[in-house]
């Protein structure tokens, strides 16, 4: 349940701070002194989105902090799963900058916006009266049955099992899809393969033909560079080894007169030896190097297949049509296996879709096991609400499908008068039947306590007199259940409450700004005066104030 909350820069609140406890508290004010605006703050905290004017002051940021007490196991899951550290008091809190950047804070560990609002709909419900109108849809009806049942770590398990369901079920039909309508173009890869495939096409063997070619297309200018560089080294009268030797011999009688020189001679019979290597090599090559035009004409055609098949595929190099052939072999490998694929998403398919047949059966089962006691429940509630014949009946239909919340559907039927079969509540119900309608069925859905912190806004619209006496009764018994918090214009059900807040507007500064205290019993007896004769506290009202607290 929600502790503290503690409000700054906020629409017209400049800096307030509140202290809750359990229990059931209203909060009353005059029109226009922001209790519409704490709602909305808290809203802000719980994950909302903020409207573009919600900074009193555009200069500073806007913080809204909520203190919260989570003593409660089926919440550690969350926090597990968000890496979030887990505590009894847990401290959420939104900033809003001046840039308007939001950021949200879930004990100190930033989170998403997301991550915020999720934990957020586990704290508190907020219900303001717009909300009514969302009595006559059918998902929400759903939900509330699902309160009524303690169904929502089911519905959690269930919801797991739904998103595998859901991945497994558009895979299989993208298999299938590839299967069906992609044969042709498979056909075409698989051509395309083949052709590479048949081509033999070698590592490096681009740059061996090239060289090869560009050898033999000049074999005639090669072998004449080669044996004009061996009659230099060492075939003619005067070739450049020949000259060497005489060379040494030389430098070797020089040795008997200058010492250095015998280096040198060591010199020149190194480079002797490295020039006779070379030699020895031109020969080989001469002896290689011949003109054969059945091998040219072998290593054109290999060329000219290359190239024509890096042109057809659109690559550069000869490394990226090695890489074409891999990725068509992929290709090709995978849809040749496409029918054993289908064939495993379908057997992984079935076996999800046991488990989700198990889990919403599940559901089902408790939704019919809560509906009798949930309708008699609220029928009761709502015969005590100025609807005497009054009956609530949930109509349950099975679908074809699953959805995101299993196998059913349900419809809530309802009539206020004798003799009337229940109908549609969307078709049948007023606007006063239906904010007491769902007062009834959030009075039933406490008992479950599923959600610690109920927040009403003014659900009591539209009611008087006795009635309103009974429905502050049935808010006080809900303030035993669960934290129980009401905006009021009722002094029936302000006197209820086991605390009162009162909203005022503050003049005193140079802005107005909106503030908010706990009144003493003394101030709630005037407050409640006020309410009872239209700002005018007059001793009858005073006394009406006080038999209303008293009873």
């Amino acid at each position: 349940m929600i502790r503290h909350l503690d409000i700054s820069n906020f629409a017209l609140i400049d800096s307030l701070s509140i202290d809750f406890e359990n229990g059931f508290s209203v909060i009353t004010g005059e029109t226009g002194a922001g209790k519409s605006i704490l709602l909305g703050a808290l809203g802000f905290v719980l994950g909302e989105r903020a409207d573009s004017g919600v900074m009193l002051d555009e200069t500073k940021k806007c913080v809204v902090e909520a203190t919260f007490s989570i003593d409660d196991e089926r919440l550690k899951p969350f926090f597990d799963e968000n890496d979030i550290d887990y505590d009894s008091e847990c401290v959420l809190r939104r900033e809003l900058t001046t840039s308007r950047k939001s950021r949200a804070f879930i004990n100190d560990t930033p989170v998403s916006l997301q991550q915020i609002k999720e934990l957020g709909s586990q704290l508190v419900d907020i219900h303001s009266q717009h909300d009514s109108l969302l009595l006559t849809n059918s998902e929400f009806q759903l939900k509330l049955l699902d309160d009524a049942a303690d169904n929502i770590p089911l519905l959690i398990e269930y919801q797991k099992v739904y998103r595998s369901y859901i991945f497994c079920l558009n895979e299989l039909k993208h298999l299938r899809e590839i299967s069906e309508k992609n044969v042709a173009e498979n056909d075409f890869l698989a051509f395309q393969l083949d052709e590479l495939v048949k081509s033999n096409l070698q590592d490096d063997e681009y740059e061996d033909v090239t060289r090869r070619l560009e050898v033999l297309e000049n074999a005639e200018e090669v072998k004449t560079l080669l044996a004009q560089s061996a009659n230099m080294l060492q075939e003619s009268e005067m070739s450049i080894l020949e000259q060497l030797n005489e060379l040494k011999s030389n430098v070797e009688h020089l040795k008997k007169f200058m010492p250095q020189a015998e280096s040198y001679a060591e010199r020149i019979e190194s480079t002797r030896i490295e020039l006779k290597d070379i030699a020895h090599d031109i020969d080989s090559l001469q002896d290689s190097t011949q003109f054969d035009q059945d091998s040219l004409e072998t290593l054109q055609e290999r060329f000219d297949l290359i190239q024509r098949l890096m042109l057809k595929h659109h690559v550069s190099d000869y490394a990226g049509l090695l890489e074409i052939r891999a990725e068509l072999s992929g290709k090709v490998s995978a849809f040749a296996n496409i029918d054993g694929q289908v064939a495993e998403k379908e057997k992984e398919l079935k076996k999800i879709k046991v488990e989700l047949a198990r889990l919403a059966k599940s559901l089902s089962d408790r939704r019919l096991d809560a509906k009798k006691t949930f309708e008699r429940s609220v029928t009761e509630i709502i015969r005590q609400l100025a609807m005497p014949h009054g009956v609530f009946e949930i109509e349950c239909s099975r679908l074809d499908d699953f959805t995101s919340v299993g196998l059913d559907k349900v419809c809530f039927m309802f009539s206020a008068n004798k003799g009337v079969a229940p109908d549609e509540m969307s078709r049948v119900a007023s606007g006063g039947e239906l904010s007491r309608l769902m007062l009834a069925i959030k009075a039933v859905a406490a008992e479950k306590n599923y959600i610690p912190t109920l927040v009403f806004d003014e659900i009591d619209t539209g009611v008087s007199g006795e009635v309103a006496s009974r429905l502050g009764d049935i808010m006080k018994l809900m303030g035993e259940r669960l934290q129980l918090v009401s905006i009021t214009h009722l002094p029936q059900v302000a006197s209820k409450a086991k605390r009162h807040f009162f909203v005022f507007k503050d003049n005193s500064g140079e802005k107005t700004h909106s503030n908010i205290r706990q009144l003493a019993m003394d101030e709630r007896v005037a407050e409640i005066a006020k309410m009872l004769s239209n700002d005018k506290i007059t001793p009858e009202a005073l006394k009406a104030a006080e038999v209303l607290l008293r009873n």
